[in-house]
């Protein structure tokens, strides 16, 4: 596995990392299988966050026992300087760990959010005192929003700053990427697969690789991804024109106003899983896998037209998408 930098932290962390939101999908034994074989094909950059339920116990109960071979780094939506003290240690708890390497802030959505936590009982306040006291090595931030990332990286309080970034989203990156090159702040990508969208992983994380991302952490929670997204970093060279035409082929297909997956706007008041019910019309829509897509919605609890148009979700979407006229797209095709 290729090792790189990660900005003026000085540590070399594996090119493809691993993102701990699919691990809460499956059980204890099975998510120790997947973290293992992780570790043993050279991943050492594993990111989880207190969001993600049982994440960080599941990593813990493992990266513990390779505590000096791995790079630990989690992440809290907490915005005040009390509320990030607590969740600090509660994530030293169950990672089982003494000290975690990177501690961000997750989700700085808007400039507000970012005024809130710089504020002298903000969560960053928090995070340079557990800092002082040998908790937490480096500070880093997390979101959605490149211009918002910015005017954090230019703060010069920041180590790393993570952001989503595919073949499909590149937008604001212009500016981003750069800046956080030239001020040696580390670069991670996530959502490298567009929520599941995106079908070729290796090509894609090359992809990414060859903008000069530190490190780019896909979600796994099967071996069989492991074992293809390491393929990635062991050779992370430029992609040919061919490759490159294969992708961009894909994206094509795709275009954008699309569901990533990434969950911000669960919990529905319906009970409708929002991610699940786009993900099985694309199905339906993009690979023209009908019947299948329909055979797997039948099940599930609410259905899309059970939206009651509330418009929760779409106040909580990072992506601004149209959620309440996509769920009934989505009815229209699903429940036929």
């Amino acid at each position: 596995m290729e090792m790189r930098v990660l900005g003026k932290t000085g540590l070399k962390v594996s090119a493809v990392g691993m993102g701990g939101i699919p691990i809460q999908r499956v059980s204890f034994p099975q998510a120790r299988e997947v973290v293992e074989t992780a570790i043993r094909l050279g991943v050492n950059f594993f990111d989880t966050a207190r969001a993600y339920t049982d994440s960080e116990a599941k990593l813990g109960e493992v990266l513990g026992r390779y505590r000096k071979d791995v790079i630990i780094a989690t992440k809290t939506m907490a915005r005040s300087k009390e509320e990030m003290a607590k969740d600090i240690d509660n994530s030293l708890q169950s990672l089982k760990v003494d000290c975690i390497d990177l501690y961000q802030l997750h989700n700085v959505k808007d400039e507000g959010s970012l005024e809130r936590v710089l504020a002298p009982d903000g969560a960053l306040a928090a995070l340079k005192e557990a800092q002082d006291r040998g908790k937490i090595r480096f500070i880093g931030i997390t979101g959605h929003i490149p211009s918002v990332l910015v005017k954090a990286v230019k703060t010069g309080e920041f180590d790393t700053v993570q952001f989503p970034f595919n073949p499909i989203e590149t937008t604001g990156s212009e500016e981003l990427l750069p800046l956080a090159t030239e001020l040696g702040v580390g670069t991670i990508a996530m959502k490298p697969f567009a929520g599941g969208a995106l079908k070729n992983k290796v090509l894609t994380l090359r992809f990414i690789l060859e903008q000069g991302f530190s490190t780019v952490i896909p979600g796994m929670d099967e071996v069989a991804q492991v074992n293809e997204n390491v393929t990635a970093g062991q050779n992370p060279g430029p992609l040919t024109e061919e490759e490159k035409s294969a992708l961009l082929g894909e994206v094509a297909i795709l275009g954008s106003a699309f569901c990533r997956r990434c969950e911000y706007c669960q919990p529905c008041p319906r009970g409708i899983d929002i991610p699940m019910v786009f993900l099985l019309d694309g199905y339906w829509t993009r690979y023209g896998l009908k019947e299948w897509a329909v055979d797997r919605y039948r099940p599930l609890k609410a259905k899309a037209s059970e939206c009651m148009d509330c418009g929760e979700c779409e106040s909580r979407c990072p992506y601004q998408l149209p959620i309440r006229e996509m769920l009934k797209e989505a009815a229209k095709h699903l429940e036929k």
